[in-house]
């Protein structure tokens, strides 16, 4: 293929390893629903392996994706990108959403990949964002100091840089709200004479081995909680929320259905069922006001003198 270096494939193989891993780790923690796997193929070049799980014991929807895919840059992609238009590029990585049943296991979120065009310009990309249907402090705090813990295996200045980066990418601005307690997130992160390209792709291959332990921290923490009408309703509206971010502010979205990328691999992030209330304002008082409060950026873990005011009308 056009424009490839010698370690892609490696790369690509790699992280079909890791969606096989995650996928058997949610199995297990799940105990019921199994995943479903479709093939796809891109008119252009490349193609990927969707995995769906629907129904179970957790997840009541959620998806693991692989994809690689290739070809010439559409201008759209080479224009953001300030690289030259029709240019070859590869783009693989692993995406993932999971929905639970229950109102009190968050909505989690995870995108590990790897992106090259010909000529040797190549990074990686990603991260991991929780977003709770109700905010818990202490689980947040122990969320972050995994992602700290990942990241301080490989730099000590990635923690800071990558959590303040994510507080600042998963903001809905319309809302003047973060879609949730944060996380890590990282882009165009290049070989340079601190870390190697080997480096930077084990350090985003431990941050994807991170996600089932991370996730099972608060399938576990949570599950046993009583909820009911009143809980399930409040999901049905962070959902809600959380769509809107998706189709109106992520580049991951974009980007996959500007290279002619699969619609429903694509759109698996949607969750099975969502709810907007016109005006609707918790009761006072009530831990659905308490989550909304929360919903800013916040230094959880209090390595910081103080947390910025980083986007401007987030107070």
């Amino acid at each position: 293929m056009i424009g490839t270096s010698p370690d892609l494939m490696p790369i690509v193989a790699r992280l079909k390893g890791l969606q096989d891993e995650i996928c058997a780790g949610l199995e297990a923690l799940d105990g019921k629903a199994k995943f479903q796997e479709d093939l796809w193929s891109r008119e252009n070049g490349g193609g990927g392996r969707s995995r769906v799980i629907i129904d179970g014991n957790v997840i009541e929807k959620g998806g693991v994706n692989f994809s690689h895919v290739h070809g010439p840059l559409p201008d759209r992609i080479a224009e953001a990108l300030q690289l030259p238009a029709g240019a070859y590029f590869h783009a693989t990585g692993v995406s993932i959403v999971l929905h639970a049943r229950h109102p009190w296991v968050p909505i989690i979120h995870m995108n590990v990949r790897y992106f090259e065009v010909e000529g040797g310009r190549h990074w990686f990309g990603g991260g991991i964002d929780v977003s709770p249907i109700y905010v818990v402090p202490e689980q947040a705090m122990k969320f972050h100091q995994r992602l700290k813990d990942v990241c301080d295996a490989h730099s000590p200045a990635f923690y800071p840089k990558f959590k303040e980066w994510c507080d600042r990418y998963f903001y809905q601005k319309h809302r003047k709200e973060t879609r949730g307690i944060g996380g890590i997130f990282y882009d165009h992160l290049a070989a340079d004479a601190t870390h190697s390209k080997e480096d930077l792709f084990a350090f985003e291959i431990a941050l994807g081995q991170s996600f089932v332990p991370a996730y099972s921290d608060f399938v576990n923490a949570n599950l046993s909680r009583p909820y009911g009408e009143r809980e399930l309703n409040w999901q049905a509206m962070r959902r809600a929320r959380y769509v809107e971010f998706n189709l109106l502010w992520d580049k991951g979205t974009k980007f996959g259905l500007d290279t002619d990328g699969r619609t429903e691999s694509i759109l698996m992030s949607m969750p099975p069922m969502a709810k907007w209330a016109y005006n609707y304002h918790p009761e006072p008082g009530s831990e659905e006001e308490a989550t909304l409060r929360a919903l800013h950026p916040t230094d959880w873990l209090g390595i910081e003198s103080s947390v910025p005011d980083i986007i401007s009308g987030s107070r």
